[in-house]
């Protein structure tokens, strides 16, 4: 079974999804990891509704990060922003259904936290 997630982690570093700035946006959020040099720049745009209604990201770093970024894309699209800020470091692990070494982590996680800090932000403006 792990085969068969590394290989979706592989596809989405190979193939990702929504990769690329969005030039109309809402919210705008680095992230970066300085352990290992993970980069990532997160674009949001709502509609009127609060819904999620597309995604966009720049970045560059290992398998995990980019991977995990993608997937996280597919997973917010069409989330309100409280659904989307509800999404927590376990689940994101479970998107990517394999173990992460303790080492990796931050590289999985990367795409999550830069989510939850632009959530937040902009909920306090």
């Amino acid at each position: 079974m792990d085969d068969i997630y590394q290989q979706n982690i592989l596809d989405h570093y190979k193939h990702p999804h929504h990769k690329g700035a969005l030039l109309v946006c809402d919210i705008k959020e680095e992230g970066a990891n300085p352990s290992c040099g993970d980069e990532l720049t997160l674009f949001l745009k709502f509609d009127n509704d609060g819904r999620i209604v597309d995604v966009g990201y720049e970045g560059n770093g290992c398998a995990i990060s980019q991977a995990a970024m993608s997937m996280l894309s597919d997973k917010i699209t069409e989330k309100t922003m409280e659904e989307a800020a509800a999404i927590s470091d376990k689940d994101m692990f479970e998107l990517l259904g394999i173990a992460i070494g303790s080492g990796r982590e931050k590289c999985a996680l990367l795409g999550v936290h830069t989510l939850q800090r632009a959530l937040k932000q902009d909920s306090l403006s």
